[in-house]
C-alpha cells in the first residue's frame, strides 16, 4: 500500500524529519550527533519484514517467514545490531537492510549515491542477476584458489620452519596411538583397579547369600535353598490346582536366572586383582592424554582431527611446486570461465544501459525535470592480475574482477540543458535524487526485489502538474512494493491509501515525535491544512475534491490495468487455438 506521513507547515519552517532517525538507524549506520536525544534511554527500532529468500550468506534463517532488522542504542553511544534476535555486525546489518528496504530523500541514506549500487540497478533491469550469482560463485572459488597460491609461495625458509613445527605435533600425537573412547575405557578400569579388595567382598557377600557357602560368612540357608524348597511345594499346589502351573513355570525361570547370577559373580570375581603396576600405568596414560588436550584440543576426537590438518599442511609444503601447479593451472581455468561469464554480462550491460537512459529520460520528462539527459557509464580497470576479456571488439585484455564482473558502473546525469553529463553523486540535489529514484523504480517495479520504498522530500521543487504526476507514479509502485512517502504536498497526501500525521511536542527537557494514524475525516482536515496552512469551509472542500480525485483516478488505472490483463490473456487463448487449428 501507498502510506503517507503528512508534514505540517510549523514541522517545515522546524526542518523536522518526520521518518525519523530510530528507522533511520534500524537501518543505516548511526551518526553520533544525529542521534544524541536516543540516548537518554534504550531505543529499539524493529522492523518486521515479509521474507522470501535471503540471508543464506551470513547463515540466518527467516522464522516463520518473518525477518526482524533491530538495533539497540545506548546511553553510552554503543549500539547492537541483531536479525532475528542474533547479534551480527553492522555491516551485515547494513547489506541485508538494503535489499529490504530502500530510503529515499535523505542523501546519507541514498542507495542512488552510492556508485557501488548502481550495478545493481542496472542488472536488475537487463534480469542480469542469475548471471551475475554463477559469477560470483566462480569468483569465489577463485579467491579461495588464488589465497591457497599466495600461501604456497611464501619464502621458503617460513616454510621450513612450519614444516619442522608441524612434523613435531604430528610426531607427538602419532607416538601416543591415541584411540577414540579410549578415556572412558581406562578411567571404568583405574576405577576397578583402585577398589579390588571391596568388589571381591561384594562378590562374595551376593554369591553367598545366593548358593549358600563359606563366601557368605555364614552357614545360613541360601536364596536359592528357600526358592528351591518353595519350588517343590509349588510344584505339590499346581498338581492339586492347575491355575497355579504358570506361576510354577516363573518361579523355576527365576531359579534358574538366579544360579546365572551367582555363576556370573563367581566369574567376575575371580578376574579381580590387585595390580598396582597396572594401576600406575593408567594414570601415567591418562596424564599423558590430558597434557595433549591441553594441547590440541578437548577430546582425542579433536587431537586426532588436528594430527590429519597438521599432515595435510605438511604434505602442501612438502609438495610446493606441485600444488603451486596444480593451483596455478585451476587459476588458468577460473580465469577463462569468470572471464568468459564477465565478458558476457558487460556485453548485456552496454545493450541495456542505452535503453535503461531512455527509459529514465522519458520518466524524468513527466517529473518536471524536462530535457535532462541521463546515461550509464560502463567502465573497466586492466588488471596484470585480472581475468582476460575482450570488450567491444578490443583484442583481449585482463581486467580487474569482483563478484559483480568487470564493469564498474555508474549513472551520470545533466539536468539541465547546455551542461555536460556529470556523476549523479556530484551535482543531483535531494529533490533530484528522490525524483531520479522514483524514475528508476518506475522503471525497474517488476524486477525490483525490495519490499519497502520509503521517499522524503520527493516534492522538492515540484507542484501542481508535476506533484499530480509524482503521486500517480509513487502510487503505481504499490502495485509491487510497499511505499511510504514522507510529504508536505497534498496532490501526493491524497493518493496515499493510509495517513498518518507527524508531530512534535516537548515534554520536560526531552523533544518527541508522535505519530498518529488519521481516520477519514481526519486526513480531509489534515490536507486542508497542508493546502494553505488555515482550515477553512473553502479548503475542506478543496481537499475532498482532491481525495476524490485521486480515488477516481486510481480506480480508472486498475480498471485499465485488468483490461490490458484480460486483453492479453484473450491473445494468447487465441493465438493457442489458432496453433491447435493449424495443427489439425
Amino acid at each position: 500500500g501507498f502510506q503517507s506521513l503528512a508534514r505540517t507547515a510549523e514541522e517545515e519552517e522546524e526542518e523536522a524529519v518526520p521518518s525519523g532517525d530510530t528507522l533511520y538507524a534500524a537501518i543505516e549506520q548511526a551518526e553520533s550527533r544525529r542521534l544524541e536525544r536516543l540516548r537518554t534511554d534504550l531505543s529499539s527500532a524493529d522492523a518486521r519484514l515479509a521474507l522470501a529468500s535471503l540471508l543464506q550468506e551470513y547463515g540466518l534463517q527467516p522464522e516463520d517467514g518473518t525477518l526482524i532488522l533491530s538495533r539497540d542504542i545506548f546511553r553510552s553511544g554503543r549500539t547492537v545490531s541483531r536479525i532475528n534476535g542474533r547479534a551480527v555486525s553492522q555491516h551485515v546489518l547494513q547489506q541485508v537492510a538494503s535489499w529490504l528496504i530502500d530510503i529515499h530523500g535523505q542523501s546519507e541514506h541514498l542507495s542512488l549515491l552510492r556508485p557501488e549500487q548502481h550495478v545493481n540497478f542496472l542488472d536488475r533491469y537487463a534480469e542480469l542477476l542469475p548471471l551475475r550469482e554463477q559469477l560470483a560463485a566462480r569468483v569465489s572459488e577463485w579467491r579461495m584458489v588464488r589465497k591457497n597460491l599466495q600461501q604456497l609461495q611464501q619464502t621458503e625458509r617460513d616454510e621450513s620452519r612450519r614444516a619442522e613445527f608441524l612434523r613435531f605435533e604430528i610426531e607427538e600425537i602419532e607416538k601416543a596411538e591415541l584411540q577414540p573412547g579410549e578415556i572412558e575405557e581406562l578411567e571404568r578400569e583405574r576405577k576397578v583397579l583402585s577398589n579390588a579388595e571391596r568388589m571381591r567382598e561384594l562378590c562374595a557377600l551376593v554369591y553367598g547369600a545366593i548358593k549358600g557357602s563359606d563366601l557368605a560368612g555364614d552357614f545360613t540357608q541360601s536364596a536359592l535353598d528357600l526358592l528351591r524348597s518353595a519350588s517343590r511345594a509349588l510344584n505339590e499346589l499346581a498338581r492339586l490346582d492347575k491355575t497355579l502351573a504358570e506361576q510354577e513355570t516363573n518361579l523355576e525361570e527365576a531359579i534358574y536366572r538366579l544360579e546365572d547370577v551367582a555363576a556370573a559373580i563367581s566369574s567376575y570375581e575371580a578376574d579381580i586383582e590387585d595390580d598396582p603396576a597396572r594401576l600406575a600405568e593408567i594414570e601415567e596414560r591418562l596424564d599423558l592424554i590430558a597434557r595433549l588436550k591441553r594441547k590440541y584440543g578437548a577430546s582425542i576426537e579433536e587431537i586426532l582431527r588436528r594430527a590429519e590438518e597438521d599432515r595435510q599442511e605438511l604434505d602442501r609444503i612438502v609438495n610446493r611446486e606441485e600444488h603451486i601447479r596444480r593451483l596455478e593451472q585451476e587459476d588458468r581455468e577460473l580465469r577463462r570461465e569468470i572471464g568468459r561469464i564477465a565478458q558476457e554480462l558487460s556485453e548485456r550491460r552496454r545493450a541495456a544501459a542505452a535503453r535503461l537512459a531512455s527509459a529514465m529520460e522519458e520518466q524524468l520528462d513527466d517529473l518536471n525535470m524536462k530535457r535532462a539527459r541521463f546515461a550509464v557509464e560502463i567502465l573497466q580497470e586492466p588488471d596484470p592480475d585480472g581475468v582476460p576479456a575482450s570488450i567491444n571488439g578490443q583484442p583481449e585484455m585482463l581486467y580487474a574482477c569482483d563478484a559483480t564482473g568487470i564493469d564498474r558502473v555508474q549513472f551520470l546525469i545533466a539536468p539541465n540543458p547546455g551542461e555536460p553529463l556529470k556523476p549523479l553523486t556530484k551535482i543531483a540535489s535531494g529533490g533530484e535524487t528522490s525524483r531520479l529514484m522514483l524514475a528508476l523504480k518506475t522503471i525497474l517495479a517488476r524486477a525490483d526485489a525490495t519490499p519497502t520504498l520509503i521517499f522524503d522530500e520527493i516534492d522538492s521543487g515540484i507542484s501542481g502538474r508535476s506533484g499530480q504526476v509524482v503521486a500517480e507514479k509513487l502510487w503505481m509502485l504499490t502495485r509491487n512494493h510497499q511505499v511510504i512517502c514522507v510529504t508536505h504536498l497534498p496532490q501526493i497526501a491524497a493518493f496515499a491509501d493510509l495517513h498518518f500525521n507527524v508531530n512534535k511536542q516537548v515534554l520536560g527537557e526531552r523533544t518527541i515525535t508522535i505519530v498518529n494514524e488519521l481516520r477519514p475525516e481526519q486526513r480531509v482536515r489534515e490536507i486542508a491544512h497542508i493546502m494553505g496552512g488555515n482550515v477553512s469551509e473553502f479548503s475542506l472542500k478543496s481537499a475532498e475534491e482532491l481525495l476524490a480525485r485521486s480515488q477516481l483516478w486510481k480506480e480508472n488505472w486498475l480498471r485499465q490495468l485488468e483490461s490490458q490483463v484480460s486483453g492479453q490473456a484473450e491473445d494468447q487463448t487465441a493465438t493457442r487455438n489458432a496453433s491447435q487449428v493449424q495443427t489439425r
